[in-house]
């Protein structure tokens, strides 16, 4: 037995509004509305278009610095702190709600070159040219005069530094790899593989006993630790400048090559990346990961910033101003809204993470609209209008000279590729990238 019951909620008929029109119920049989995907084709181009007429990603500009930015460094449990160091050896606290800098701090004598907090962000620390390692408090001493609570002297010219992610110990990279712990003015242990400097070390937030480290002679090293010797190097074709682990996926990181391009590894296997991201058109200074683990950030000498999906290969958005010069680091805020850039000409800009994205509270009706319009936009997304409309952005001329440019070169490397397979001997010339080799060598 069928039995078909009529429900009328109430609720659904109150208007929020006078001028609100009623609820009107509809059957949506599709033998009843044959031009359905007709009407959803024109709403979806329609948001597409009104997504790129509403993208204004700049937000404000963070002014007082007398120097260019070398680092940017969030706190690990407060949203609204961010702290910069200078290539002057200033380091100020800033108060991103209400734009403002909190403290500042005559840190080093030359450049700060890398600022960390430990889990808890009681306090953080700094590294510069000047060989020293200091300890700070994050709050404002009750005298006023800002004295570093520890200071360590260092042998060798320091160029990184990463906190563990659990116990009160650090790392940091030069002429070598070493491991301090924060009571010990003398390093646990020193790991080194080869005499290159090291540029960029970092923890791993999840696999918290493992880091990774670039090297000036192209190589990437992966060390443990637990043991005495590093677990595995990667040579590259070309120099590496910073490395950035997914929060999400403790086998997963991305390193900002100066060949133009960032490459994303999977631990399990090395012998290529899985991803290439491709977009730039100069080396790539900088990365940083969403909390989300789904998409990160990259600053370049191009004079612009890039977004990418950690999936995918092209970027899905490019910020630039006039007036912004090279990048030097770039971070992604902890409530994955904004976006922080620190570049030479001495501003740290803050932008929104989704350029078109409103923010503050939305109505329940905002709130459907939105949600109806992503779902269009992602229905349609392989369509080649609403594909067109969605990837097109102004650039600036130099970075659209440079891509054409790019694109040449990467035909004429296929076509030369293509030529050289036609005219050996089969499976004599192997199916490589045709723009530039990833992998060199690797070694364990």
């Amino acid at each position: 037995m069928k039995i078909k019951v009529l429900c009328r909620n109430p609720d659904d008929y109150l208007r929020e509004t006078k001028a609100d029109i009623h609820k009107v119920h509809r059957n949506y049989d599709p033998v009843l509305h044959p031009f359905e995907a007709g009407r959803e084709y024109v709403r979806a181009r329609n948001a597409v278009k009104l997504q790129n007429l509403f993208s204004k990603p700049f937000i404000g500009s963070l002014d007082g610095h007398k120097d260019g930015i070398e680092c940017l460094t969030k706190h690990p449990t407060q949203l609204t702190c961010m702290l910069s160091g200078c290539c002057d050896g200033e380091v100020r606290v800033w108060d991103l709600a209400e734009k403002v800098c909190k403290r500042v701090i005559q840190a080093h004598t030359g450049f700060v070159r890398e600022i960390c907090f430990p889990s808890d962000g009681g306090y953080f620390l700094t590294t510069g040219d000047d060989k020293t390692i200091k300890q700070w408090p994050i709050e404002v001493p009750e005298d006023g005069d800002d004295v570093p609570s520890n200071t360590i002297i260092a042998k060798t010219m320091l160029t990184g530094m990463s906190h563990h992610w659990q116990k009160p110990m650090f790392v940091t990279c030069g002429e070598k790899i070493d491991l301090w712990e924060e009571s010990r003015s003398v390093p646990l242990r020193s790991i080194s593989w080869g005499v290159d400097t090291h540029c960029s070390v970092r923890f791993n937030p999840i696999e918290t006993n493992l880091l990774a480290s670039c090297v000036s002679n192209r190589s990437i090293v992966l060390y443990d630790i637990r043991r005495e010797l590093p677990v595995r190097k990667v040579i590259m074709s070309l120099k590496s400048n910073k490395i950035c682990w997914n929060p999400m996926e403790a086998f997963v990181f991305t390193v900002a090559n100066e060949d133009y391009n960032l490459y994303s590894f999977d631990l399990r296997n090395l012998r290529r990346p899985i991803n290439i991201h491709r977009d730039h058109v100069s080396a790539v200074i900088d990365v940083d990961y969403a909390p989300t683990g789904k998409e990160f950030v990259s600053g370049s000498y191009d004079k612009t910033i890039r977004i990418f999906s950690s999936d995918k290969g092209h970027s899905r958005d490019i910020y630039h101003t006039k007036r912004m010069q090279r990048l030097k680091c770039v971070s992604w805020t902890r409530d994955n809204t904004y976006i922080l850039s620190g570049s030479d000409e001495m501003s740290i800009r803050l932008w929104k993470a989704r350029a078109s994205e409103k923010l503050g509270l939305l109505h329940p009706r905002e709130k459907v609209v939105s949600d109806y319009n992503e779902k269009l936009k992602e229905k349609y997304a392989h369509h080649p209008e609403i594909s067109r409309i969605a990837r097109h952005r102004h650039v600036p001329k130099h970075i659209y000279n440079a891509k054409k440019e790019m694109h040449v070169i990467r035909q004429k490397a296929a076509r030369k590729q293509a030529n050289r397979r036609a005219h050996s001997k089969p499976g004599s010339v192997p199916f490589t990238s045709t723009l530039h080799p990833t992998i060199v060598e690797e070694q364990e």
